[in-house]
């Protein structure tokens, strides 16, 4: 059995590794950081968002966000509990406008399953 320090720190070791991809515009690691069951609650479309469901749909969304030219994140606070973790993030655009958010994330057997995003509305 895991005990939870050691839940904690896979956890945040995956956590690492996802918002990587993000931080270098590289998603070549998504697929294998992302369960086959994992759901994404987005914030778009305003006002409610949508849902992406299972790997390959979590996964071309995440690569979409991670790869697009003249964007970049900067990441506030990345907190692991358990199989929890919450990423506050600042999130800049091509055209030099930002939005803050942050992302409830889900782990279970070393995957993400479950990534439910929020931003700050003016």
């Amino acid at each position: 059995m895991t005990c939870p320090d050691e839940k904690s720190e896979e956890t945040a070791e995956i956590m690492r590794r996802f918002n990587n991809a993000f931080l270098s515009h590289d998603a070549s690691e998504l697929k294998e950081l992302v369960a086959e069951n994992c759901v994404i609650e987005k914030i778009a479309p305003t006002p409610d968002g949508d849902r992406c469901v299972g790997r390959d749909a979590c996964v071309a969304l995440w690569e979409g966000i991670a790869t697009e030219p003249g964007t970049h994140f900067d990441l506030e606070e990345v907190f692991a509990a358990g199989d929890r973790a919450t990423i506050r993030w600042r999130y800049w655009g091509g055209d030099g406008k930002s939005v803050r958010g942050v992302n409830l994330m889900r782990v279970s057997g070393g995957r993400i399953v479950e990534a439910m995003g929020y931003v700050k509305t003016a």
